[in-house]
């Protein structure tokens, strides 16, 4: 039993493989690269590949998955000119990753196209299908991508209140929903370290007793006061917020973080 192959449709076929991968591994890596060191280094993964299939030891498969690492490794060496250790194995990783959903998105597509079209699938079903799996994940990579950034991000706030100059950095994490159950305003979280270098901002006509609910503890006060104003950079054009009240959290900020401020989300809407 032997097969028949076509070299100029596995070329093509490989080319358009390699397109898809080392996009998608860009994306992931955030490695950028031209569009033509990309096209290059995807045709070099390409002659790789055919010529694994003309060397005469065991059968296709096996020097396929043999091969399918140094090739990986040039053609990221090649295009996003990766050449570090570590990095470059990793890199290789993240490929082959991206090569086995991409395969299975491409399997799952055809086994539902052959209820529709008889016999095997030409090479422009192959590249069409290969281009739809590829829209698919890059879709999905970017979407994660995106909940992952704007989930947790960094800003620098700074107190002119104080009269003086003082600068931290804090998170903008979306998952803070914490309110001042009077007033209905957000309510941003500090540590007590922090805390200390705010106590000249703190009056006791501006407290706050604010609830709240965790994981690990059912519920709890926390003690907030109202801050006359502060200015947040670092996220395009500064914004400045009035009366905004700040719990101290004793607890889930580490003192030796760098961000020592959890802002709410809501400080940034117009």
């Amino acid at each position: 039993m032997y097969y028949k192959l076509y070299i100029d449709s596995v070329f093509i076929l490989q080319t358009a493989s390699n397109l898809c991968l080392l996009s998608l591994a860009g994306k992931i890596l955030k490695c950028t690269a031209t569009h033509r060191r990309i096209w290059f280094g995807a045709a070099v993964g390409a002659v790789m590949a055919c010529g694994l299939m003309l060397i005469p030891f065991g059968t296709i498969g096996i020097r396929m998955a043999v091969g399918a690492v140094p090739v990986s490794m040039c053609m990221l060496c090649v295009v996003f000119r990766i050449r570090h250790g570590k990095k470059l194995i990793h890199a290789s990783l993240v490929m082959a990753g991206c090569g086995f959903f991409l395969g299975s998105v491409m399997i799952w597509i055809l086994n539902r196209l052959r209820t529709v079209l008889k016999g095997d699938a030409s090479l422009f079903i192959m590249l069409v299908t290969q281009y739809v799996s590829y829209s698919i994940l890059l879709k999905v990579i970017m979407a994660i991508r995106h909940k992952k950034e704007s989930c947790l991000r960094t800003a620098s706030v700074y107190v002119p209140a104080l009269g003086r100059e003082l600068r931290f950095q804090a998170f903008i994490d979306t998952g803070n929903q914490l309110t001042d159950p009077v007033s209905g305003g957000p309510v941003c979280l500090i540590s007590g370290g922090l805390a200390e270098q705010l106590d000249s901002c703190f009056v006791p006509e501006k407290y706050h007793a604010v609830p709240f609910r965790s994981v690990g503890r059912e519920r709890g006060i926390l003690d907030a006061y109202e801050l006359p104003a502060l200015t947040i950079e670092g996220q395009g054009n500064p914004v400045r917020r009035e009366h905004v009240i700040v719990a101290i959290c004793n607890t889930g900020i580490s003192e030796d973080s760098i961000c020592q401020m959890i802002l709410h989300p809501r400080l940034f809407e117009d």
